[in-house]
């Protein structure tokens, strides 16, 4: 007798999802939902991504939100969330926020990376939200990208996270993991995030990134990925992979 595990059956909305990448011989039809569905059970022993983590924790307002984000810029968020953590402890709004000098953040955030010139940016956020917006920052997508140091990933990380609204966060987790499983086939962060935009169902766009981060580190790593354990190596396309464990 067959000891095979047969697969998840899928709802009515899943059914209804493309199964996107090429045929490959030995490889089951690229599901998305069913990838996901497989990731999602695999990172729940790992920690959160640091937006996500500190959403949680209640920093879940756009203005914190991006800050956390510009912190977390090439910073590992085992930085990143003591970091935000104390900034916060410090001041949480833009107002509070712009009545530290650049020098006052800088000396509680310079334990992250490039940390002298992400003061400087935090403040002159802060400054322009007050000045601007009442103290509020919007939920906009052209208002997040005219800030200084802000590019689409931290925009839409803000936006999915503290807007709830469908936006994807690509940074190189997302990126290396979706084109590794021949997903997407691009060069850059950018192109994923435009290629995903395309393809991915609207109901995976702010989820995609909470999920492929821990599964990036942890598993579908950049050197040496996991490929003996993973739970999608049967529909994996192992796009670019030479060694792995």
């Amino acid at each position: 007798m067959s000891t095979k595990k047969a697969p998840r059956r899928r709802s009515k909305a899943e059914a209804a999802l493309p199964l996107v990448a090429a045929a490959v011989p030995g490889k089951e039809p690229f599901d998305i939902a069913e990838a996901l569905h497989r990731v999602r059970a695999a990172v729940k022993p790992y920690a959160r991504a640091a937006l996500f983590e500190l959403a949680d924790e209640g920093h879940n307002t756009p203005f914190e939100q991006l800050v956390a984000c510009l912190i977390s810029i090439r910073t590992r968020d085992e930085v990143t969330l003591p970091t935000a953590r104390r900034l916060f402890a410090v001041a949480r709004t833009p107002a509070a926020m712009s009545s530290l000098s650049p020098a006052a953040i800088d000396e509680v955030i310079r334990a992250c990376t490039f940390h002298e010139p992400k003061a400087a940016q935090i403040h002159e956020i802060a400054r322009r939200v007050v000045a601007e917006y009442g103290g509020v920052l919007p939920c906009d997508p052209e208002v997040l990208q005219s800030f200084r140091g802000v590019g689409p990933k931290c925009a839409n990380l803000v936006l999915g996270i503290a807007c709830d609204r469908p936006f994807i966060g690509v940074d190189i987790h997302v990126h290396r993991v979706t084109n590794r499983w021949g997903y997407v086939q691009t060069s850059t962060p950018l192109k994923t995030l435009l290629a995903l935009e395309a393809r991915l169902p609207k109901s995976y766009w702010v989820e995609i990134n909470a999920l492929l981060v821990p599964f990036g580190k942890h598993l579908c790593t950049g050197q040496r990925p996991r490929c003996s354990t993973c739970p999608v190596l049967t529909m994996c396309r192992q796009v670019g992979v030479t060694s792995h464990r």
